[in-house]
């Protein structure tokens, strides 16, 4: 199973950006997706969840302004962050815990992570 990340960049303050992340590879079924940020010098912290149903969850910091989605069909997640600022800057990793098979177990996987700056 692998988790490839997209749409990291450099943006403004302000700005947006809209961060993806495809599952790949021979499983049964994905189960809670996540993305998770870490920043140099600080330990990786959650942004945001959603379950295979559509039901999420926020970090206080991104509430309002981050927004999770996903798409079974495709097994894709993704993160539409708007009114970025200088503080949301980290590597973002995303997170799924896959089902591999049919046993009612699942593993969790992480994505390479991708780099958001948030700069002027």
């Amino acid at each position: 199973v692998q988790l490839v990340e997209s749409g990291g960049g450099l943006v403004q303050p302000g700005g947006s950006l809209r961060l993806s992340c495809a599952a790949s590879g021979s499983f049964v079924s994905i189960g809670n997706m996540g993305w998770y940020r870490q920043a140099p010098g600080k330990q990786r912290e959650l942004v945001a969840t959603i379950t295979s149903g559509g039901n999420t969850n926020y970090a206080d910091s991104v509430k309002g302004r981050f927004t999770i989605s996903r798409d079974n069909a495709k097994n894709t997640v993704y993160l539409q962050m708007n009114s970025l600022k200088p503080e949301d800057a980290a590597v973002y990793s995303c997170n799924a815990l896959v089902r591999l098979t049919s046993l009612r177990l699942e593993y969790p996987y992480w994505g390479q992570g991708t780099q958001v700056t948030v700069s002027s």
